[in-house]
């Protein structure tokens, strides 16, 4: 196996190069339940590498894992490390001093980021990486959809689950490997696709970025990976992605604005969903309209025809992959539809996807209300967009906010914003906003307050779909699966 070339930013623990190969090694993985870590972890099952591993707290992904043949434990501490693993692998949020890391250490065990693995996988293939602050799920996903229904076998690996792929992750017969490129901790800086994806570039994780100058120059050096003869499909109408346009030696195309060489023409929403024709430098190459709704999956659509195009596939199959894409786990999904009460879980992290979100709602079912119940994802995200966070839920009716999900932040940061200041800064704005700190608690009120006509949203990165799933269930309805 090709090594992978290392992040320049450590994420607290030393990386090694990725071996020659994996083939009877005995990995472990620390943080293993995580969408990304999990979807590998199921790959390499499948390419038959002994997998272990560990993570926080029990998960429906640690019961796929354990299902598929590997050891998993929710025990962190050094005793976790199997006698005989071989390499240990660990994710971005994993911090230096955890247990498994030092034993490991001790051992003198070769220790590897998630990204370098995922970077040495693609490196055996014809690599796709879809970047992006947003978004990058879905498209991943659409795309190896598409090309598996032209029959051309992607190898892949998304961060969440898809019906309709089987799961996170999967090992085709043919010569791509598609996977998310993410940013955090710099991490896509070690894949080196043939083509790629810019999806939009926005501030976030300003835990490991001091600001957006830095990430879009993170951006910049990602598209400085594809090779001259490969292809960046980039955002036409982000300013982020235009300041890169110029400076990347590989074939570029840009989609979405007046001009790219990949538009949406003719575009009507009706019932929800929308229609448009795509076209291709001007040429209009046929009209479509996409299970998903929502108006930024519009966009999506063009990043996935332009990469597929590039695939060699044919209109027609691509036209029926647009169409016949049913979408990914926990994004704009329904739960089910008790007492007149249809109950949606989303994924959306940040202002800009909750901006989106809610629209999709509004345009998709019309609801007589519209409850969203928010679950801020880190307290340092939360900390440092707080206020676009705030204008985020104008089209929200009602606003619930539970405890922020605790998750790599420290215990210092934990410190200095609470769910209880977003709701301050919603109410300054002019919004319904209430803080609810527990899940059982959101789960009454809203089966005491909701009315027919009425559709709830909960949203966030951590675990509120647990909120979803247990209002279902109180309303006397069933979930859907």
């Amino acid at each position: 196996m090709t090594p992978a070339v290392s992040s320049p930013v450590a994420s607290g623990h030393t990386a090694h190069e990725v071996p020659t190969t994996l083939d009877g090694t005995h990995i472990h993985m620390i943080g293993v339940g995580g969408c990304g870590m999990s979807a590998l972890a199921q790959l390499l099952l499948r390419r038959g590498t002994r997998v272990s591993g560990s993570d926080m707290r029990s998960s429906a992904e640690l019961d796929r894992l354990t299902q598929s043949g590997a050891r998993v434990t929710t025990h962190q501490r050094a005793e976790a490390v199997p006698g005989d693993a071989e390499l240990v692998v660990a994710s971005a949020a994993i911090p230096p001093d955890h247990p498994e890391l030092l034993e490991a250490r001790r051992r003198g065990l070769p220790i590897l980021k998630y990204a370098q693995l995922l970077g040495a996988l693609m490196s055996q293939y014809d690599g796709i990486a879809v970047s992006g602050t947003h978004g990058k799920s879905t498209t991943t996903a659409w795309l190896t959809f598409l090309l598996r229904q032209a029959g051309l076998d992607p190898s892949f690996v998304v961060g969440a689950t898809v019906a309709q792929l089987g799961g996170g992750s999967g090992v085709g017969a043919g010569p791509h490997f598609i996977a998310e490129a993410c940013e955090y901790d710099r991490s896509f800086l070690n894949l080196r696709p043939r083509r790629a994806a810019i999806l939009n570039i926005e501030e976030d994780h300003l835990d490991c970025y001091p600001d957006l100058a830095a990430i879009r120059a993170a951006f910049a050096a990602f598209a400085a990976n594809v090779p001259p003869d490969g292809l960046v499909v980039l955002n036409g109408g982000d300013a982020g992605c235009a300041r890169l346009a110029d400076n990347i030696a590989a074939r570029v195309e840009t989609f979405g604005t007046s001009g790219a060489d990949w538009q949406a023409v003719d575009v009507v929403l009706a019932n929800g969903r929308y229609t448009f024709a795509v076209a291709h430098r001007g040429e209009s190459l046929g009209s479509v309209r996409p299970y998903l709704c929502g108006r930024h999956n519009v966009d999506n659509a063009l990043v996935v025809a332009a990469l597929a195009h590039h695939c060699g596939v044919a209109w027609d199959q691509i036209r029926a992959g647009l169409t016949e894409f049913r979408g990914v786990h926990r994004r704009l999904e329904l739960r089910g539809t008790a007492r007149g009460v249809q109950v949606l879980d989303d994924y959306a992290h940040h202002p800009t996807e909750i901006r989106a979100t809610l629209l999709a709602v509004r345009e998709r079912y019309n609801p007589q209300r519209l409850w969203c119940v928010f679950q801020p994802h880190q307290h340092s995200r939360t900390r440092f967009l707080l206020k676009d966070f705030a204008r985020s839920f104008a089209r929200a009716d009602r606003v619930l906010v539970p405890d922020i999900y605790f998750v790599r932040d420290s215990e210092r940061e934990r410190d200095l914003v609470c769910a209880e200041d977003l709701v301050r800064e919603i109410h300054e704005r002019g919004g319904a906003a209430a803080y609810v700190p527990q899940f059982a608690e959101v789960a009454a009120l809203l089966a005491a307050e909701t009315q027919p006509g009425d559709v709830v949203l909960t949203m966030g990165a951590g675990n509120i779909w647990r909120v979803a799933d247990d209002l279902v269930q109180r309303l006397g309805g069933h979930l859907s699966d």
